[in-house]
């Protein structure tokens, strides 16, 4: 009896998070200029009149690429210099996207390259105008973006292509690093160029004289599959092409970094002009409210499915000595081991990142 219970409870959990999933789910990345873009992108969906919701800040570039790929997300934007280079391998965006089922939109209008920057006053002091001018100086402390410290167009290209003889590179949160600049703690960060904080801390913006840095023209990448699911919806997304330029996207970015507007209300008025100011409140407890209903939701699962499985095994155990060793050692086994490695293994199991 207290089984079947349990079982209609997780049940009645798995239907209620099915019921609320949205039609569309849109993701980004953790910064600010994919946030207002995702933002973008929902409310266009929405307007066209689908069910769209937005999960900000999944994370790094791989882990929203692969959670299109496994059908987690619907779509977001990525960049063409960040898909050739990290994702793909190759200048052949589209075919190399579509062998794995997915599409890939005309550029949005504004290429958001990779740059490094130093404090205006110490570039010039040392007489640094250009990334080959850094040979010079082996003493200046690098404080790049986690990411990209790793990436195949980050700092082992930079250093490799450029013969930089900086050892004093650390990785650092990217709004770190920013600050680690402005305190002198750091005198090379990487920068995006539509960043807004780049006039706000007066950084000199290097030139990459030997053309390491490809375009990065942000596009918008999605499951083959809505064209299927979403009808219309394909067509309202390509009106947004050629729509936002440089100085649009970075005033954009200003509006929130800077001036602490929401991302929505900043979207809104990019996608419904004539529409009524936003009155959603504070995104940051938004989110938080979100995030903790899905975690709870997600404890609730996991906690009931590990009801299930330790009543009628506890029961086995208390009425089979023999049989309560192994279960006893088995699970003991198991509970040394780390969640995350646990985790680890899973991944194939439940097919997280497979083929869509």
């Amino acid at each position: 009896m207290m089984t079947r219970l349990l079982t209609a409870c997780v049940l009645w959990i798995m239907a209620s998070v099915a019921s609320h999933a949205a039609d569309i789910t849109i993701g980004s990345k953790k910064f600010t200029e994919s946030v207002i873009l995702g933002e973008i992108l929902a409310q266009t969906a929405q307007a066209a009149g689908h069910n769209a919701t937005h999960r900000a800040e999944l994370g790094g570039t791989r882990i929203v690429f692969e959670a299109l790929r496994a059908g987690d997300i619907d779509l977001y934007v990525d960049y063409t210099g960040t898909l050739e280079q990290e994702l793909l391998g190759t200048h052949d965006i589209a075919p190399a996207l579509a062998a794995q089922g997915l599409g890939v939109s005309q550029p949005l209008g504004f290429n958001n390259t990779y740059a490094l920057g130093m404090r205006r006053d110490k570039a010039e002091g040392l007489g640094v105008t250009t990334i080959s001018d850094l040979q010079a100086h082996p003493a200046l402390r690098f404080g790049f973006g986690n990411e990209f410290m790793n990436r195949a167009d980050g700092w082992p290209a930079l250093q490799q292509t450029y013969q930089l003889p900086q050892t004093d590179v650390r990785g650092l949160d990217h709004d770190l690093a920013y600050r680690g600049l402005a305190s002198d703690a750091i005198d090379v960060m990487d920068l995006y160029s539509t960043d807004a904080k780049i006039a706000q801390y007066d950084i000199a913006v290097l030139v990459d004289d030997l053309g390491l840095f490809p375009r990065y023209d942000a596009v918008i990448v999605y499951r083959l599959d809505l064209a299927d699911r979403a009808s219309g919806l394909i067509e309202a997304l390509q009106g947004l092409e050629g729509r936002i330029d440089e100085a649009s996207m970075m005033a954009m970015n200003a509006a929130v970094a800077l001036e602490g507007q929401a991302e929505q209300s900043v979207a809104q008025r990019f996608v419904r002009p004539d529409a009524a100011p936003s009155t959603s409140g504070n995104p940051f407890w938004q989110r938080l409210q979100t995030n903790t209903i899905d975690h709870l939701v997600l404890v609730g699962i996991s906690l009931g499915a590990a009801i299930l499985l330790a009543i009628p095994l506890g029961i086995a155990a208390f009425r089979h000595p023999r049989m309560g060793q192994a279960i006893l050692g088995i699970s003991g086994v198991v509970q040394t081991i780390p969640s995350l490695a646990l985790f680890v293994f899973m991944i194939p199991l439940l097919g997280i990142g497979g083929p869509p």
